[in-house]
């Protein structure tokens, strides 16, 4: 629990807070969601950015490494990107504000300022819980974002990017997003820097799959090496729904992407995959929760992180098994490839179990590159710092060459050769 009430509030804490005040007589919303701003941030201001002494943020003690925040800068100025798959449709988020010229056939749309205006969205401005840093910031200052309503049985063809492109300031945006049942379809959400200025973002992912329901998700996240990013993704499985969660971490100078998970309807399936690539001096954390609440179940996580430089990664991940979820089969793993003696990695698995037919397992490993293997490509002629990018891609594309969708695969592998050919 955060117990950090009644603390003076450090500089990044006072930014936040003054920000709120001068933001809110602008910040869209009805009487309902601006009363639920106004709890957000007042809880914000009794708890503070969370410190060592709070059990979620142990291994990221936000309070000391947020040194500052930018002002909001309306003057700040970007352009969305091209789609990472070519032919996808793009629903883009430049610097805070909603771009209103993507559709997707067949699909409700709608920004999330909209919601904002008419109090639809006031009921989603709640924290998690007590430690729900993430929820109270993005819930206070939260502009825009998109709507999404995937109809029952409905099928795309062709994957839809989501983006959040911002150059400076502040950006706060939010995606809800329900499938229908049986519905089927590829979402990249994908954040992004376009210039070098510093810029804190924060964003929360609702996602809810209804009974049948098979979705692809991939989380890209590729922020400035100034930049603070603070994610949120909030899942929901239904009866016989299947989920393949993909999180890649390429940027940013602070991170902490959670994801949330609750398990609620028989015969579901959740794969998380995750590759971290870290470099710099840099900061990232994935924070994993799963709760299984039902019998008949399964779930798998495997997280990938290469570690390079003073970079410094956190893997922490939980699964509960509930009273009645017999049946359930979860398993967890989390490897590293630390090549750095100054690099640090703490990953800590977690198993809270309270059902006695169940299959679960977690694991955890911390190893440099096998120098046998090092030394056999290197025998054939290839120089030593190939060979050893050789190797590390290897260590993380089997992970995305678990995903069928051969376009999805190249664009994803490219991203990672890019990030390797400049840290490796």
């Amino acid at each position: 629990m955060n117990m950090q009430t009644g603390m003076k509030l450090s500089v990044a804490e006072t930014a936040l807070c003054e920000a709120y005040d001068h933001a809110i007589g602008e910040l869209p919303g009805d009487g309902a969601v601006l009363a639920a701003r106004d709890v957000l941030i007042s809880d914000f201001k009794d708890a503070g950015l969370p410190t060592r002494r709070v059990e979620a943020w142990h291994y990221t003690d936000l309070k000391a490494l947020l040194r500052a925040v930018p002002a909001f800068d309306p003057a700040a100025s970007a352009a969305r990107f091209e789609p990472l798959v070519e032919g996808s449709t793009v629903l883009s988020v430049v610097n805070g504000v909603a771009d209103g010229r993507g559709s997707v056939e067949g699909v409700t749309l709608r920004t999330f300022a909209d919601a904002l205006a008419d109090g639809t969205a006031a009921g989603g401005l709640v924290a998690r819980d007590s430690d729900d840093t993430i929820g109270r910031i993005n819930g206070a200052f939260v502009r825009d974002g998109f709507v999404l309503d995937f109809p029952a049985g409905t099928e795309l063809a062709a994957p839809v990017e989501i983006q959040t492109v911002q150059n400076a300031g502040q950006v706060h945006t939010r995606f809800p997003v329900t499938f229908g049942a049986n519905a089927r379809a590829t979402i990249i959400e994908r954040h992004a820097a376009a210039g070098d200025n510093a810029a804190f973002v924060t964003t929360i992912s609702d996602i809810s799959l209804a009974e049948g329901a098979d979705i692809t998700w991939v989380i890209f996240q590729g922020q400035g090496a100034a930049d603070t990013h603070l994610g949120q993704i909030r899942i929901t499985l239904g009866t016989d729904a299947k989920l393949r969660l993909y999180v890649i971490n390429a940027g940013g100078k602070l991170v902490r992407q959670e994801i949330h998970v609750v398990v609620a309807g028989e015969g579901s399936d959740l794969i998380l995959r995750g590759i971290n690539l870290l470099g710099g001096e840099t900061h990232t954390d994935v924070t994993f929760t799963v709760g299984h609440d039902v019998p008949n179940t399964t779930s798998t996580e495997v997280i990938r992180n290469v570690i390079f430089d003073r970079a410094r990664g956190v893997f922490q991940g939980q699964i509960r098994v509930a009273p009645d979820a017999q049946k359930t089969d979860a398993k967890m793993s989390c490897n590293t490839l630390l090549l750095s003696d100054e690099a640090d990695f703490s990953a800590k698995p977690e198993l809270e179990i309270f059902a006695d037919d169940v299959q679960c397992g977690h694991g955890a490993t911390v190893i440099d590159i096998d120098h046998v293997q090092l030394f056999y490509l290197m025998a054939r002629g290839i120089p030593e710092n190939k060979a050893r990018a050789m190797l590390v891609n290897a260590f993380v594309a089997e992970i995305v060459e678990e995903l069928e969708d051969e376009p999805l695969v190249e664009a994803l592998e490219g991203v990672i050769a890019g990030w390797l050919d400049k840290h490796a």
